[in-house]
């Protein structure tokens, strides 16, 4: 059962609260058996074990032919999650889609795949439904949500901050260890340098979108899960154009990436070890050569 350390208390921003999040995010042994007659058979199961704990997710490049993998995705019906659960399809795993409207999901989703779940899930109703809704048969949860632009001030931090915290405290109480984030470059843009950078503006004045983004990384960062957050750059609906770039976190403050590249990286860090706890920013780029997902996310370095 995996233990995150610590649970924060959801509670709605008054003005002073969120003057003050604002103002805070910017100033940013195991017993060996005796008997000889056992000792390969104990060597054979460390190897197991450790092959487990490396990689839950990650063992099989074929998944499906044994067992599928099952992958929560939150905000299946937005633009990107939608391509996400289509490629998770693609690669062979069975997917549970987390959507707030079950018919509109039916006509837009592959409804006819035998290895798609279709189950309603809210991200702002709390961490208790949102257990309910993964279940306990989903072996990993991306989180692809985002606000819906509105009058509501409130609404970044209603899904993109707690909503995400939601999530991740499901996860915990169920022992989903394995959790991925879409979030989006220069969250951290204010620590950057890139304070009056025209997209970070824009963003930020919509809510203060990007703070709220931030503010949920942190807090996926300290709850102790197995995470990769993936920082896209502009998002296209286009074909992809160009290879993906992938650097560190905290460096990219321009650029797009198609939706569907952005789609395949989140698929590919299921795969990967490599992508284990890690914060990546990619964008594409028509002059960037082909490069493996494994030297990608094995270029960047854990923080």
């Amino acid at each position: 059962m995996l233990i995150c350390r610590g649970k924060i208390r959801k509670i709605m921003a008054t003005a002073t609260g969120l003057f003050f999040l604002t103002t805070s995010a910017f100033s940013v042994t195991s017993k060996r058996p005796s008997v000889s007659l056992f000792v390969n058979k104990v060597h054979s199961f460390r190897l197991r074990a450790a092959n487990i704990e490396e990689s839950e997710i990650e063992g099989k490049e074929e998944v499906g032919i044994s067992e599928k993998k099952k992958i929560f995705v939150a905000g299946a019906t937005g633009n990107t999650g939608k391509r996400i659960v289509e490629q998770l399809l693609a690669k062979g795993f069975a997917v549970k889609a987390g959507v707030l409207d079950v018919d509109k999901a039916k006509s837009t989703l592959p409804g006819q795949n035998p290895h798609l779940q279709i189950v309603k899930a809210d991200v702002t109703e709390g961490s208790a439904r949102l257990a309910d809704a993964i279940g306990n048969d989903s072996d990993a949860v991306i989180c692809a949500t985002g606000f819906r632009r509105s009058l509501d001030f409130l609404a970044p931090w209603k899904v993109d901050n707690f909503g995400t915290v939601n999530l991740v405290e499901a996860c915990c109480s169920l022992g989903v260890k394995r959790f991925l984030l879409v979030s989006s470059i220069l969250v951290n843009g204010a620590a950057m340098g890139q304070l009056f950078n025209p997209a970070y503006v824009f963003l930020n004045v919509l809510g203060l979108t990007l703070i709220a983004k931030l503010q949920a990384e942190q807090y996926i960062r300290r709850s102790g899960i197995n995470y990769t957050i993936i920082r896209p750059g502009g998002l296209k609906n286009d074909p992809p154009q160009g290879n993906i770039v992938m650097e560190q976190e905290d460096t990219l403050y321009e650029g797009s990436i198609s939706r569907d590249q952005v789609a395949e990286v989140a698929v590919e860090a299921l795969l990967h070890p490599q992508s284990h706890y890690k914060v990546v920013e990619i964008v594409a780029r028509t002059d960037a050569p082909k490069r493996s997902f494994k030297e990608l996310f094995g270029s960047i370095k854990q923080q």
